[in-house]
């Protein structure tokens, strides 16, 4: 095994997008900090990531609730050493018309996706500026963080398009402590969480699983489904030295399903 390039945390690590990341990043050689409220998802990761000759940890971790972060990654730097990436990953979604969305489902997005990019953000934050290091912090936000014209998912959308908004305000702040912050904004990505999301759209709009997911391969020039492969390629291009003077930014990878 060669030397590790230092501790990489990641977030909603179970499974999906997180999951894609965590292997990526072990791939390039970070010791991985995988988390989630899942453990059972979690060491099976951890496994994964061994099997292929990388370095990982387990670590249950709730993005709403900033003492179980802080508990997380003490854990984890005591055991890996200094914190060099954060991936603030962990993400939900629900589906519903505007005008029947519930407060409850409001308040699930956004305290997933977007309280806890902050508290997470914050937390990795705090750690990078008392090691004195600089380091990268990597936002999973949304091509629906990017455009609201996105049937059924208003609360959805508004988290997303915080979690752009939060990463340009932290790049602004801790520039000056040479901490780069970025998001990335995947489209149509095929994941357990887009199985869901299949049902529930086809559900509101009266048509089958398929016929939604044709839908979203007509509207990407690429002409496919995203893979988690995909989004973690770009997350590895930010963590990596060739992204050092890249700082603020909503990466879109969504295989052109949207353009700005």
């Amino acid at each position: 095994m060669t030397e590790s390039k230092g501790l990489a945390v990641v977030t909603g690590a179970g499974s999906g997008i997180g999951k894609a990341i965590a292997l990526r990043l072990a791939k390039d050689g970070f010791l991985v900090g995988v988390t989630d409220v899942d453990e059972q998802a979690i060491n099976k990761v951890v496994t994964e990531i061994r099997e292929n000759q990388g370095d990982a940890r387990g670590v249950y971790l709730d993005v709403t609730d900033k003492e179980s972060i802080i508990s997380a990654l003490e854990q984890l730097v005591n055991q890996a050493g200094n914190l060099k990436v954060w991936v603030s990953n962990a993400g939900v979604s629900s589906m519903n018309h505007f005008v029947d969305l519930s407060e409850k489902d409001w308040d699930f997005n956004m305290n997933i996706n977007a309280k806890g990019a902050f508290l997470c953000g914050q937390v990795a934050a705090q750690r990078f500026i008392s090691q004195n290091e600089g380091g990268k912090i990597i936002n999973t936000a949304s091509m629906a963080g990017k455009q609201g014209n996105v049937p059924f998912l208003s609360h959805y959308v508004a988290s997303k398009f915080a979690v752009v908004g939060l990463t340009q305000s932290m790049a602004h702040e801790l520039g000056k402590y040479k901490i780069t912050v970025n998001s990335v904004c995947p489209g149509f990505v095929s994941t357990p969480m887009q199985e869901r999301e299949l049902e529930w759209e086809g559900r509101l709009k009266n048509q089958s699983d398929e016929e939604v997911k044709q839908g979203m391969i007509a509207v990407t020039p690429l002409g496919r489904l995203e893979s988690p492969k995909d989004v973690a390629k770009v997350v590895s291009f930010l963590a990596g030295p060739d992204s050092d003077f890249i700082t603020g930014e909503a990466i879109a990878v969504n295989g052109g399903a949207y353009m700005d």
